[in-house]
């Protein structure tokens, strides 16, 4: 794949990397496929078509407003700040008045229970085109949960799975009121970053209470003036936050490209810091094991081996990857059969596949002890409350088979069968979907801007619920809905989306893809797939 997958060369582009491949040598144990197929031409001028559309009315809808022949809802700037510097950028909030509006019933819909398979939905309804809502007091009961990270299906109210957390609960109570330097470090905290480093087969590891903030707040932490980032284009708003912040210099390369990064990665060597041409105080590749907007998995072993090559460090974030990839759950790295060794900062999130909140940073026992000193959210932040900890910490032991059943590994395997199951159907009935034949993220791309609404609304009405994504989460050509899979989903569950994507697909008109489907849709009935090896 070229770039972010908005230019491809093929019209189904497929990184295919055989084991022990001929272009990759033996880097790669296991067959590595991914799928990025370029949409036919019709569909990418019908999509700007349809941005152009929706422009011109968007500028003729701010003249009648300017005039008073609409009413006014947005903010706008007051009267007596004109020569103040605007609090709003102008583009970004003519596309919210105009576009984002038009289909914003389709986002922050509130639930009212656990986030499970299936989940209950507050019903609301707006008297204004989407300007406010109102509640009509009914709940929508059992809608097929397509949206959440609940991976393993750890998100979950069971009184037996949770009796741990609740005897935690009533010991602990549910806040530390203090941060990790002070009067915040528990016990529990110490169980908690033994039982992680055990589980990732490093030397030790920190946690926090935030997933978002591990990255934000660290990474300023280990790099600073004079450092270089390379960085992938497709990272995650929390390592572009972090990287921003620490005041080192940042360069992006092209997603997965590793022509792109070695090519950075030379010049860094060469030609040294801009104007003085001194040598990098370090150079660090940030990464992601699995691409929460494209479903694409890190090609690992490559980097590891450019990262060694020129002497760089590698900063991995698991927070999509972590419990959902590996035989056992542990990640790309287990995923690729490497050592943790190779990575120098493994990070991750409790929040998807531990059905927790939170996150860590793991490796090296100096790493994480220089950490424990320096990082913003140590010193700043507050503790991870003690019966978070606790649930994270019966979720680990599920995984290792430390609660002396399988269970964890059951999780595991499930979720790789509904995932493979699941993708294939899709490429079956013909629709274009991005990213990894292993990875429970699921991009199926809609492309047209009027078709984000009609599908989400549509699917609600089959009692599915889904998440559906546009600019400036993607590309403004490239909105999809992003189906996350679940060990918790059953083959019925699934059966029951396909079906209502099937019909739907015709009836919207989705199935752009000229991938030839299968001529034997029977053989994926079978209720038994076997994990490869």
């Amino acid at each position: 794949r070229q770039g972010s997958g908005k230019k491809m060369e093929d019209t189904f582009s497929i990184l295919y990397f055989q084991k022990n491949g001929i272009s990759n040598g033996t880097l790669y144990k296991k067959t590595f496929i991914e799928h990025f197929e370029q949409a036919p031409m019709y569909v990418a001028v019908l999509t700007f078509l349809g941005f152009g559309v929706g422009t011109v009315f968007g500028y003729l809808r701010d003249f009648m407003r300017a005039w008073g022949l609409e009413k006014r809802n947005v903010a706008t700037e007051r009267e007596q700040q004109k020569d103040f510097v605007p609090l709003y950028q102008d583009f970004e909030n003519f596309y919210t008045r105009n576009l984002y509006m038009r289909i914003r019933d389709n986002w922050n819909r509130p639930i009212c229970s656990v986030p499970g398979p299936q989940f209950d939905l507050m019903e609301r309804v707006t008297d204004d085109y989407n300007w406010t809502f109102r509640f009509t007091g009914r709940t929508i009961k059992n809608v097929i949960n397509m949206g959440s990270y609940n991976y393993l299906g750890f998100a979950e109210t069971d009184v037996n799975a949770l009796k741990t957390v609740t005897i935690e609960l009533q010991k602990y109570g549910t806040g530390i009121c203090s941060t990790r330097q002070e009067m915040g470090t528990l016990d529990k905290h110490i169980e908690l970053e033994k039982l992680v480093a055990n589980f990732l087969g490093v030397e030790d590891a920190m946690v926090f209470g935030m997933g978002f903030a591990t990255n934000s707040m660290n990474i300023p932490a280990l790099v600073g003036k004079g450092c270089l980032i390379l960085s992938d284009e497709l990272n995650h708003t929390s390592l572009v936050l972090g990287a921003r912040l620490s005041g080192a210099t940042i360069r992006i390369f092209k997603h997965n490209n590793m022509q792109s990064l070695e090519k950075l990665l030379r010049d860094a060597i060469i030609y040294g810091q801009p104007r003085s041409r001194r040598a990098w105080r370090k150079i660090i590749i940030l990464v992601e094991g699995i691409y929460s907007m494209e479903g694409s998995i890190v090609r690992l072993p490559e980097i590891v081996s450019l990262k060694k090559k020129y002497k760089a460090y590698l900063y991995l974030d698991e927070a999509h990857s972590i419990g959902a990839v590996g035989a056992t759950g542990r990640g790309v790295v287990e995923y690729f059969g490497m050592s943790p060794d190779d990575v120098d900062v493994l990070m991750g999130t409790f929040t998807k596949s531990f059905g927790a909140a939170g996150g860590y940073i793991a490796g090296r026992k100096d790493l994480v002890d220089f950490l424990r000193t320096h990082s913003h959210s140590a010193v700043y932040a507050t503790s991870m409350c003690p019966p978070v900890a606790e649930q994270i910490i019966r979720a680990m032991k599920c995984l290792m088979g430390l609660d002396g059943t399988t269970q964890g590994l059951q999780r595991v395997r499930q979720l790789g069968k509904n995932t493979r199951y699941f993708r294939r159907r899709l490429h079956e009935m013909g629709f274009i979907i991005y990213g990894n034949d292993d990875s429970p993220v699921v991009p199926l791309l809609l492309y047209m801007p009027g078709k984000i609404g009609a599908f989400a609304r549509r699917m609600l009405e089959k009692n599915i619920g889904v998440v559906v994504v546009g600019f400036p989460a993607t590309p403004i050509t490239e909105s999809r809905a992003r189906f996350c899979v679940s060990a918790a989903h059953t083959r019925e569950m699934l059966n029951t989306v396909l079906n209502a994507l099937d019909e739907l697909g015709d009836f919207l008109q989705l199935k752009y893809s000229r991938y030839s489907k299968s001529s034997h849709p029977e053989l994926y009935e079978e209720t038994r797939l076997e994990l490869e090896d």
